[in-house]
């Protein structure tokens, strides 16, 4: 059954805006060159948040319009495959390992980081038809892990900071 109460749609609508705001925030930021399409996904806040507490559905569908409307605003096509994969398949996984209980939000979140990066390199594999990008897997994991672990602490931080106002559990 669908929630359709207007503290859910309230709150969700504004963890939608949210993940634009931190989308335009980082399309601001320049690329760091060494590790190319490297970006900490500060807009993986909002979806981790609605993760732990509006659930997988929602989460799914947030990251979904977060992902469709950043692409109309700030980018392209061809990125709008890349960041739709890696967005569903990651958010899977987070979703898979927050329900098996032995991970914190932390390592939620930098499992679905290093998830994110390692599904985007598979899509440019296939999409360029060069697997020599496969070289690039360490340095997808190790920059995967460091966003994982910055965007993780920044959620658990604000999860935990919520706690009692009756966002957990929506």
């Amino acid at each position: 059954m669908r929630d359709f109460s207007s503290r859910t749609i309230a709150l969700t609508g504004t963890l939608i805006a949210l993940s634009l705001v931190f989308s335009y925030v980082e399309a601001m930021i320049p690329v760091f060159v060494a590790i190319p399409g490297f970006k900490v996904g500060l807009a993986n806040i909002a979806i981790v948040f609605a993760l732990y507490n509006l659930g997988f559905k929602k989460a799914l569908e947030i990251s979904v319009i977060r992902v469709v409307l950043s692409t109309l605003l700030f980018s392209n096509a061809l990125s709008f495959i890349y960041s739709l994969s890696a967005a569903v398949v990651s958010l899977l996984v987070m979703g898979l390992m927050k329900k098996s209980g032995v991970f914190s939000s932390l390592g939620v979140s930098v499992l679905g980081a290093v998830t994110h990066n390692l599904v985007q390199l598979v899509v440019a594999v296939l999409v360029f038809h060069t697997k020599e990008l496969f070289y690039l897997v360490p340095f997808y994991i190790i920059s995967g892990t460091i966003a994982g672990i910055i965007i993780g602490m920044i959620s658990s931080l604000i999860i935990e900071r919520t706690k009692g106002l009756g966002y957990e559990g929506f």
